[in-house]
């Protein structure tokens, strides 16, 4: 640890007091004292309601301890994007290289560290080696693998208590979002849709580790959406459709939600003709048996790895004189989708327009547009240099084997990290990217071995123009409130706080306080590595703190490093404060 002295007013690092078997009533409650889940709650709206820390007052924050995690997960393979666990004066997080750690807030003292000693010849890894976090609830930390492992861990030592090969590596899985709590359940999704996977998600139990119910979100003969896929072929079984995000849970209507990433092969729908269901969709399966319920496709027939990556949120909000339950996520095609989360319909509205073809793809008559304001352009009036501009280079533009540039580019728009959501106002906040794609497919059509890749043609992006976006939507209208660019792509998460506040990471470093009202710039910080984590605030003894991770990112091209940090009103400075 980084040789600082804590206030004088702190105690010796506490003993760790296990997490109870969290019911439904503490993990829906806004966090305060702790952070339970990854997204703050089981809504996963990451809004904290504390004020001690606010817009007159954000710029006398300082850090107050620094951690190093002793070279965890710094190299050019890993990314730092987990974002912390707080319980009981405990923070748990892991890093790339899915080592996790026990700090105690008082001191920042590592109490316990696991080591994954992952198998470094993993190679179905599709976008740098990395874990989103890790799970909570009676008396264990949950810790989803590369290698297709989910473990469990004492919460007092971090030793093993189980362990379960939930898919195997080598048939190209992986984990990387942090698993879900819930109701005595440990919920996982699985990576692998450039690995031809047929996606899944599993529950499993918390004691014992023995599965509970799966559900494929590529369905199989018989079931509700396998008369997307073709009748003449066995694609489905590697039809993708991975889960790269912690699910969210309303327990009120007993209902657990997430969203899918791109149909495989990605860029060659040739050999998929149909809607290729439950791709880059939203869906409610229940959650105590993973029985459907509904679905939404915000893409179909997807040929751009337009993935539905980010988490999706559930909040209450006042539509048309009334109040209704909704879910909204942002994607990679520009768009934040609202529907009713008791229904899967649109809650603010969603049009069906016609797009262009190209039959050579099989490509789908009609796409699904949002009303309201997209947050990333999706056109563009002038065509990078060497290649030819076809329809503006408008989303939804399609292509074949001569490569086509369109907005948003397949890393455009939202990506994984995560957005927030403030009840106060009804604003969400994305970070996004505008980026220009390159497209083209016409690829081999045949199915792999287990573990290679299944993409179907060939994906890039223009070198240059790349941009960062970051957006506050109100969710009443879909319409941009505010909106900024930035000089680098956005790739970090947020979260809101009561205090008016957002805070938020950049790539160069620095950790961000903005106004949440406008999106001024109230206090920034060089942690000396890019901040690609979403933070964590909590109160302690009747201070609130601020923790986030700075450890880098291979997509965000910034400086790798292993340290968490924590902020608060009476710290001590330890590096270089940047407005």
């Amino acid at each position: 640890m980084v040789p600082l002295k804590p206030d004088a007013t702190y105690a010796q690092a506490p003993s760790i007091t296990p997490a109870p078997a969290f019911g439904a009533r503490e993990l829906t409650q806004y966090p305060t004292t702790g952070w339970l889940t990854n997204g703050g709650d089981l809504f996963n709206r990451r809004y904290s309601p504390l004020t001690q820390i606010n817009r007159d007052n954000v710029g006398q924050l300082k850090a107050v301890w620094r951690q190093s995690l002793g070279g965890s997960g710094v190299g050019p393979k890993y990314s730092g994007e987990a974002q912390p666990i707080v319980h009981d004066g405990v923070i748990y997080v892991v890093t790339g290289a899915d080592d996790v750690f026990a700090i105690g807030v008082e001191t920042g003292e590592i109490l316990w560290k696991y080591e994954a000693k992952l198998d470094d010849t993993i190679s179905v890894v599709c976008c740098g080696w990395t874990s989103r976090g890790v799970g909570l609830g009676d008396g264990r930390v949950y810790v989803g693998q590369l290698d297709g492992r989910l473990v469990a861990l004492d919460q007092r030592t971090g030793a093993v208590v189980w362990s379960t090969q939930a898919e195997r590596w080598q048939e190209g899985f992986s984990i990387t979002s942090a698993p879900l709590y819930y109701d005595g359940l440990v919920i996982t999704g699985f990576a692998g849709a450039e690995y031809g996977i047929r996606g899944r998600v599993k529950a499993y139990d918390a004691k014992t580790g023995s599965l509970v119910w799966t559900f494929y979100t590529i369905p199989g003969p018989g079931e509700v959406g396998h008369d997307t896929w073709p009748k003449d072929n066995d694609v489905w079984q590697h039809g993708g459709a991975s889960v790269w995000q912690t699910p969210a849970v309303d327990p009120e209507l007993g209902l657990l939600y997430f969203s899918t990433g791109n149909p495989g092969p990605d860029f060659n729908g040739a050999v998929r003709a149909g809607d290729n269901l439950f791709s880059v969709s939203m869906l409610a399966i229940e959650a105590k048996t993973g029985k459907y319920r509904w679905h939404f496709q915000q893409v179909r027939h997807d040929i751009w790895d337009y993935d539905a990556t980010n988490p999706v949120v559930l909040f209450d909000i006042e539509v048309g004189g009334r109040m209704r339950k909704a879910i909204a996520e942002a994607s990679k095609t520009g768009w934040v989708y609202i529907l009713d989360r008791t229904n899967g319909r649109p809650l603010v509205g969603i049009e069906d327009r016609p797009v262009p073809q190209e039959p050579r793809q099989a490509t789908s008559r009609t796409q699904p547009f949002p009303v309201g304001d997209g947050f990333v352009p999706q056109s563009m009036t002038i065509a990078p240099e060497g290649y030819r501009l076809v329809n503006q280079g408008r989303i939804f533009t399609p292509f074949w084997t001569e490569p086509v540039v369109a907005k948003p580019g397949q890393s455009g728009g939202a990506n994984w990290p995560p957005s927030s959501y403030d009840p106060r106002t009804g604003y969400f906040y994305v970070c996004a990217t505008d980026r220009t794609g390159v497209f083209r497919g016409g690829a081999d059509n045949e199915i792999p071995p287990d573990g290679e890749r299944y993409i179907g043609g060939a994906f890039g992006n223009i070198p240059f123009g790349v941009t960062g976006i970051f957006a506050a939507l109100d969710m009443r209208t879909n319409k941009i409130v505010w909106q900024q660019q930035w000089a680098e792509r956005c790739y970090s998460g947020s979260i809101v706080t009561a205090g008016g506040l957002v805070f938020t990471g950049r790539s160069d470093g620095r950790f961000t306080a903005l106004d949440s009202r406008g999106g001024r710039l109230l206090w920034g910080f060089q942690t000396g590595a890019g901040v690609n984590a979403a933070a964590s605030t909590f109160e302690h003894r009747g201070q609130q703190y601020v923790v986030v991770l700075s450890a880098g990112s291979a997509f965000a091209a910034s400086k790798r490093g292993d340290t968490v940090w924590m902020f608060g009103l009476n710290g001590k400075l330890t590096a270089t404060e940047t407005q």
